[in-house]
């Protein structure tokens, strides 16, 4: 099993930035892909990016323009550096672990942009 806990939300004003990371216990971290979505109030858990065990990363939609993803494995961390926010963007923010058939979640972190 892993346990992941994400740090980084908050309120910010429109044309900000946060910078959310996520942080994973257990070994397998290092060979797992990892993921953060967001779940706006009302609606359904999207995903926002993935990033792979070697590097290769995913974004949803036309995010990566705003959006950044990365890890550090000697860390067992992912970051999601998130610029030019909208207030659209707001959504508590979940990270995500894929362990072979397993998705293991965090609890989320909120993040606020006001217009």
């Amino acid at each position: 099993q892993a346990q992941l806990v994400e740090s980084g939300g908050g309120l910010v004003q429109a044309g900000g930035s946060l910078r959310l990371s996520c942080a994973a216990s257990g070994s397998i971290f290092g060979s797992s892909t990892v993921g953060w979505y967001r779940q706006a109030p009302g609606k359904q858990r999207d995903l926002v990016a993935t990033i792979s065990s070697g590097g290769s990363t995913r974004y949803a939609n036309s995010m990566n323009d705003r959006f950044t993803i990365s890890r550090d494995n000697t860390k067992n961390t992912v970051t999601l550096q998130m610029n030019s926010l909208k207030p659209e963007d707001t959504a508590v923010y979940y990270c995500a672990l894929y362990i072979g058939r397993n998705t293991y979640w965090g609890q989320g972190t909120q993040v606020t942009v006001s217009s």
